[in-house]
């Protein structure tokens, strides 16, 4: 579904992506896991068009997207939800999530759409008139979710989405990615609590200072010692 070739990154003269080579698979949760600092989010932020790439292709669904501008990546199906959340406190729940659905001048598919986020999140849907900035940090990261949905991408890639939140929240929000997964979701997840992530995912990578140093199965990672020691504390 989406095939990155040595993909190369540069910030001034800093080297922040140095080769990366992954493949997500249709209906897949994959995991990117690493330290900060060692390019997860540039690597989502390149696929999604915001940063431009010095060398390497992005591939999806046999279309290359290097180059592309973020507007158009979301056109082609990839949506991002941003680390942070980054929702529009001001605007109401129901406003943020229209905003989501900027691409598509389809106006009874935007409602349709909408009443689709709402079966899914209830507590959105509870708030719909609230502005999102009254939410609870675990409700905007659900909203934010919400957003990234509603234009119905073909792969969803979210950015550390358990930060900041309590652990109750927390499982609560991997339980609805685990959800959309298993609607037929295809996932491209950063988290740096590797062990959730492994938990759910179905394969991973682990970067460090920008290039790919491991890569398997979760249930491999999962069980490999190095991972145990450095990433989940065993």
């Amino acid at each position: 579904m989406l095939e990155v070739q040595d993909l190369h990154v540069l910030y001034g003269g800093i080297h922040a992506l140095q080769g990366i080579t992954l493949r997500v698979s249709r209906g897949q949760i994959v995991a990117l896991l690493g330290a900060n600092g060692a390019g997860k989010s540039t690597t989502l932020r390149t696929i999604a068009g915001i940063v431009k790439p010095a060398q390497g292709t992005i591939t999806f669904e046999g279309e290359a997207l290097t180059g592309l501008r973020s507007f158009e990546v979301v056109k082609r199906g990839i949506a991002m939800v941003p680390e942070g959340r980054k929702v529009f406190t001001n605007l109401t729940v129901a406003e943020n999530l229209r905003i989501g659905a900027y691409t598509n001048r389809d106006r009874k598919a935007v409602e349709q759409t909408l009443e689709e986020i709402f079966e899914l999140f209830p507590r959105l849907a509870e708030r719909r008139l609230q502005s999102a900035g009254t939410l609870s940090g675990g409700e905007q990261q659900m909203l934010a979710l919400g957003r990234a949905l509603m234009s119905r991408p073909r792969l969803l890639m979210i950015d550390e989405p358990s930060l900041g939140l309590a652990p109750v929240l927390a499982q609560d929000v991997f339980q609805k990615l685990t959800e959309l997964n298993a609607r037929g979701q295809t996932i491209l997840l950063i988290e740096q609590n590797a062990r959730a992530a492994l938990a759910i995912s179905h394969y991973a990578y682990i970067l460090e200072t920008g290039r790919i140093v491991l890569e398997g199965s979760a249930n491999e990672l999962a069980q490999n010692d190095e991972v145990r020691k450095v990433y989940l504390g065993v």
